[in-house]
């Protein structure tokens, strides 16, 4: 198994993460079942071995070189989290993270409990799925997840200012909002900065690197929850991805 994922094994070693046996066995039953799932409905364009490795598993994992997942058992929410990433692999590796996978399909989420079950990512911590939409689950409401999160991820979902609506009502003052970009984050940042302090938060680093022997460029964005969020904020379901802040 270990010289099946060396590439990988040596990607993450550049982060500082060392996996083990058991850990390697959860990414390939992993990727077996996001193949085989992928026959029947639109998981991932990336389906080859090594690209999956790569692009889905290191990358997911690469957050923890500028943020230390391992110190606390963090509540953390995946907004967006489609087939997973980058929730299931930070869960494999930092198996103290209490995780909620958010997803607007459910189709997505019965593939993701079969991931949990046959991963038994439970056995520690703990993890679970929630069908919705961002703006709803955020509400004012009586028994909403409003600012309930010490850390609200997402990749690749939307533009950092529509993201920031998504995910900052969710996190708790003093927790942290970690946005997984690609290269174009810097523009984005600019056109957020309006949207970021509108929501109660402060950027506090942006992280530009190229994932281990490759030529892809990514960016972590982290903005830590100062204050609350304005109770005007999320707005209603489809109104920040149209007219972003």
């Amino acid at each position: 198994m270990r010289d099946k994922y060396a590439s990988m094994i040596a990607d993450l070693n550049t982060f500082g993460v060392e996996i083990s046996d058991k850990q390697l066995q959860q990414f390939n039953t992993y990727y077996e079942l996001l193949v085989k799932w992928n026959e029947v409905m639109n998981l991932t364009a990336i389906t080859d071995f090594e690209d999956v490795c790569k692009l889905h598993f290191v990358d997911s994992i690469s957050a923890c070189q500028f943020f230390d997942f391992s110190s606390d058992d963090y509540s953390l929410i995946d907004i967006g989290t489609g087939a997973g990433f980058p929730g299931i692999p930070l869960k494999i590796v930092f198996p103290n993270l209490k995780i909620t996978l958010f997803d607007s399909l459910n189709k997505r989420l019965n593939f993701l409990n079969e991931v949990i079950d046959k991963l038994d990512l439970n056995n520690q911590g703990s993890i679970v799925t929630l069908h919705g939409r961002a703006e709803d689950f955020a509400s004012t409401k009586k028994d909403s997840l409003r600012e309930t999160f010490d850390i609200a991820v997402s990749r690749a979902v939307a533009n950092m200012s529509t993201l920031c609506e998504y995910c900052l009502p969710y996190v708790k003052v003093g927790g942290n909002f970690i946005a997984f970009k690609s290269e174009k984050a810097s523009e984005e940042l600019v056109k957020a900065k309006g949207a970021i302090h509108l929501l109660g938060g402060k950027l506090t680093s942006s992280n530009e690197f190229i994932l281990p022997e490759s030529d892809y460029s990514r960016t972590i964005c982290i903005v830590n929850k100062v204050e609350p969020t304005s109770k005007k904020y999320p707005r209603k379901a489809g109104v920040p991805s149209k007219t972003p802040l």
